[in-house]
């Protein structure tokens, strides 16, 4: 393990300096992106964008895939990655829909998403961490054999919600304040993310093994363990996701979650965080979430094609990815 000198130190804490104050620059870069989409609703559509319900609706979208984020933040910090984020999610909302599950009501159904999630998160974890497989292989695999159960437990078909307490929750009547609840979940998640990442030793542990893991391993820490844990995280927060997603659509499909692999990676390399692990930031990946679901509104009020939000979602994450290089050699000159 290399130590550092005491005329190395001034450097070493100039460049962490330097990299933190970009990270404000890049925040605060997301909230102009943000703005600057409100204004183009705004624009293009002011009766129908700007309206309370429509506003709700944004934040209420995001927060199924803000949660599933927060998991893949940590993921990715620690040098790893998860593909099979989406289809856990498709699994855990049908494994929590099935008629035997809504028998137990609402804790039943939520304690199910919970538990899918968190099982399907130590199968990767214990693949990954001690098994030795590269990640990319593990959760690709993951993902092939939680979408094919998923949809063997369906047959295809959509599973209806008949508990009225699960229902209950994605109504007006169910707002605080004229915020939706799962608005409010959303925002617990992220504060609790925040939190864990830069407040804890679990988050600085996190950074550790993303940034070196052999000096990681010779600091002491228990690098294995500390990508299980991180893994079962992902999954918890797949549950999560998988529960507020059936009370916005008050059913469990087998194609629940197509490509939030792809979003939940995207939002936090356009937040900020290192795709080679290292660095991560819980505030930029949400922020990178808000960003993309309001191009997906704007461009579903203004009745654009698909293919051509894609395309714009996809020069996003090319531009972010650049501006991320570079920050990261300024970073390391």
């Amino acid at each position: 393990m290399t130590l550092t000198t005491p005329a190395e130190a001034p450097a070493r804490d100039g460049r962490r300096r330097a990299l933190g104050l970009r990270a404000d620059v890049r925040n605060l870069s997301l909230l102009g992106v943000l703005a600057a989409l409100v204004a183009v609703g705004g624009l293009t559509r002011p009766a129908e964008f700007l309206a309370g319900s429509n506003l709700q609706l944004v934040l209420t979208q995001a927060s199924v895939i803000g949660v599933v984020t927060v998991g893949m933040t940590f993921v990715i910090t620690s040098g790893g990655i998860d593909l099979s984020v989406g289809a856990i999610v498709a699994l855990a909302s049908v494994w929590a829909t099935t008629l035997a599950t809504q028998e137990f009501g609402f804790a039943g159904i939520l304690f199910t998403a919970v538990a899918v999630g968190l099982g399907c998160g130590l199968v990767n974890g214990v693949l990954v961490a001690y098994g030795g497989m590269v990640p990319f292989i593990a959760t690709l695999a993951m993902l092939a054999s939680a979408r094919g159960l998923a949809l063997q437990i369906t047959d295809g078909r959509t599973q209806i919600v008949t508990v009225p307490s699960v229902l209950d929750l994605g109504v007006p009547d169910a707002y605080v304040l004229g915020i939706p609840p799962l608005v409010l979940v959303f925002a617990a998640v992220t504060a609790a993310g925040w939190l864990l990442l830069n407040r804890t030793t679990f988050g600085r542990r996190t950074l550790a093994v993303g940034g070196n893991p052999e000096a990681a391993r010779l600091a002491g820490i228990d690098v294995r363990r500390q990508r299980l844990l991180l893994y079962l995280l992902s999954g918890l927060c797949c549950g999560i996701a998988a529960f507020l997603l059936i009370v916005l659509a008050g059913s469990g499909q087998n194609t629940n979650g197509n490509l939030y692999e792809l979003d939940a990676i995207a939002a936090a390399i356009i937040g900020g965080t290192l795709l080679s692990g290292g660095r991560g930031t819980i505030v930029g990946s949400v922020l990178g979430v808000l960003v993309f679901t309001t191009i997906t509104n704007i461009f579903a009020l203004n009745n654009l094609q698909s293919d051509v939000q894609q395309i714009a979602k996809g020069a996003i994450i090319v531009a972010a990815v650049l501006v991320q290089r570079r920050t990261v050699r300024d970073g390391e000159a």
